[in-house]
């Protein structure tokens, strides 16, 4: 029986971190599009939604701030994660409308486990250790 991949949009402003996080996530499994903007992740969600939006927070033009709540509104039923490397630990600051935190940069293991958490499914990395 096959089985859908979960779809993940990418949205980060930094070329070389939009393209190892979109490596990271295809070896993982997953099918992912990357958007180097809010305005392109907008474009990109209106063509196909996707399950999950990882967006960075602080990017030019539009904020992934202002991103994560105009997605909250118009694409219901996509998962959100933000990313930043302002905040630290995996507890979701107040001011942020997501349903997930993640520390930019820092645990890749603790990011498979949240795309696992917002998908509902077993990425090829979820055996890795804690």
């Amino acid at each position: 029986m096959r089985t859908r991949k979960a779809r993940i949009l990418i949205v980060e402003d930094d070329v070389q971190i939009r393209l190892l996080l979109c490596t990271i996530l295809e070896e993982a499994g997953y099918i992912v599009r990357p958007a180097a903007d809010a305005f392109a992740a907008l474009e990109e969600m209106r063509a196909e939604s996707p399950d999950v939006l990882l967006s960075d927070l602080y990017m030019p033009g539009m904020s992934g701030f202002e991103l994560l709540t105009i997605v909250r509104h118009q694409f219901p039923t996509t998962r959100v994660v933000a990313m930043s490397s302002a905040f630290s630990g995996e507890d979701l600051p107040n001011e942020i409308v997501a349903d997930a935190f993640y520390p930019k940069a820092t645990d890749i293991a603790g990011l498979l486990r949240i795309m696992e958490a917002m998908t509902g499914l077993d990425g090829v990395w979820s055996a890795l250790p804690n």
